[in-house]
């Protein structure tokens, strides 16, 4: 973009348009993973939908790249394109609960704590994921899970119609009744088919949960993670947790004997009665004895928000993702070998149950095609140093390409990497792929939302 375009963007439209000699530009193009380092030729911060209909627009009569910001928490980096346009929603955080009906309609830059803390002071949630400063957009348009997921479903399961702006600056409601085909699209296809710049959501009960850490020597993880693939999926509903291989950080609850150590763990939500989650959880000595076993009483958003200190905004981050239907013994093995290998403190592996409520939608209700799906893994490489970055990445591929073979061969598309492929985005969407590509020819024919994991428009 040339110095004459950027200053006639700037006349063009109503709020700020931030370009690269400008004092805030470098915090304006900061997003959570520091590993990423694009420079937009300019950020369009909005505050309305009729600011984003007027970016959109000029954009694209302008022939512009175009990417779209909502929290700042893409771990590849795609709500930034190098010389471009970032159409930044970071403005709009803000979030209406209707306590009688149940539903929250939220801003397109909101946090999941903001949704969380004003459905908290009603009782009330939706599921969601579980880092507080993720950004509602991007979670709900991949899918979303989360603690809530074995009880309520998927984010988008709840998800009750959404404000979108269109490639051609035009602006819509999708919903069960309008726009359904949008709406079907909506609900796991990522950006690809417009901009969301509210999004309402169905809520359910859930105040104080039962909350609950547990971790074993990481020398353990081939025992305790047999027991878990069979436990957890027989477990009731009210009863969530997600395992993980990691470095037991400094600080509460952990005992400073513990601080530093390699271990396998699971963290636990039970959203029953929360004063019975250490009876409900006693079963964890079934796996072997524990290193650490903790349980408490928490408020729901306290729960949401319990890591956030832990992986501030700006360290490096890489991650990838797969889908699983089983986890068999040679699995074990491989867990067990990259745990016991964990490169930096912050360097991570989750799988995240899937199942319960999330299995009840049929598998072409919504555009999430993974509905036979038990648990949605994370590989991610994570540390504050730069120098470690490569480090981190080859742990996190090797990982990750290790466990490939015993995957559905898929991914949640907000795990995924910026540098798999095409044909992994086809095998992320599997069957439902054409059909979200007549969607995407529909609303976006000239692809001008393609800073994504793309779905390329359906030809003819």
């Amino acid at each position: 973009m040339d110095t004459a375009t950027l200053e006639d963007m700037r006349t063009a439209l109503r709020g700020p348009v931030i370009g690269p000699r400008d004092a805030g530009y470098d915090q304006a193009r900061k997003i959570y993973n520091a590993m990423i380092d694009k420079r937009p030729a300019a950020l369009v911060p909005c505050a309305d939908a009729a600011d984003v209909m007027a970016a959109v627009t000029y954009v694209r009569d302008h022939g512009l790249e175009l990417a779209v910001r909502g929290g700042g928490h893409s771990g590849p980096g795609l709500c930034l394109v190098d010389d471009g346009v970032t159409v930044d929603l970071s403005p709009m955080r803000w979030v209406r609960v209707d306590p009688e009906a149940r539903t929250a309609e939220v801003g397109g830059g909101s946090h999941l704590g903001d949704l969380d803390h004003a459905t908290q002071a009603f009782g009330l949630a939706t599921p969601t994921g579980i880092i507080s400063m993720t950004g509602v957009g991007g979670l709900t348009l991949g899918g979303g899970h989360g603690y809530l997921t074995r009880k309520y479903g998927l984010t988008v399961d709840n998800l009750i119609a959404a404000d979108v702006v269109l490639a051609d600056g035009g602006f819509v409601t999708a919903s069960e009744t309008e726009h359904p085909d949008l709406f079907w699209a909506l609900r796991g296809g990522g950006g690809n088919f417009g901009i969301a710049t509210s999004l309402t959501y169905r809520l359910h009960p859930v105040g104080t949960v039962g909350a609950g850490v547990t971790v074993w020597p990481v020398e353990s993880t081939r025992e305790v993670l047999a027991w878990y693939r069979e436990f957890l999926p027989q477990a009731p509903e009210d009863v969530y947790g997600f395992f993980a291989v990691l470095v037991v950080p400094p600080g509460p609850p952990f005992p400073e004997e513990l601080h530093g150590r390699k271990v396998c763990g699971i963290v636990w939500c039970c959203t029953g009665d929360p004063d019975g989650a250490a009876e409900t959880l006693s079963v964890v000595n079934d796996a072997g004895r524990p290193a650490f076993h903790f349980t408490t009483p928490m408020p729901y958003d306290a729960l949401q928000g319990m890591f956030d200190e832990l992986i501030p905004t700006g360290y490096q981050w890489y991650w990838r993702g797969d889908f699983f239907d089983h986890i068999p013994d040679a699995a074990l093995d491989v867990h067990l070998e990259y745990g016991s290998n964990n490169p930096t403190p912050l360097s991570l592996m989750h799988l995240y149950p899937i199942d319960g409520a999330a299995h009840r939608a049929g598998p072409d209700d919504t555009a999430w095609s993974y509905r036979d799906a038990l648990w949605s893994g994370v590989f991610a490489g994570v540390d504050p140093d730069p120098a470690n970055a490569e480090t981190i990445r080859r742990w996190c591929v090797g990982y990750q390409e290790a466990l490939h073979p015993y995957s559905m061969g898929g991914s949640y598309v907000n795990f995924m990497g910026s540098d798999e492929g095409q044909e992994r985005v086809r095998a992320t969407y599997r069957d439902h792929y054409d059909r979200l590509a007549r969607v995407k020819r529909t609303y976006d024919p000239d692809n001008l939302f393609h800073a994504n994991q793309n779905i390329e428009p359906a030809r003819g």
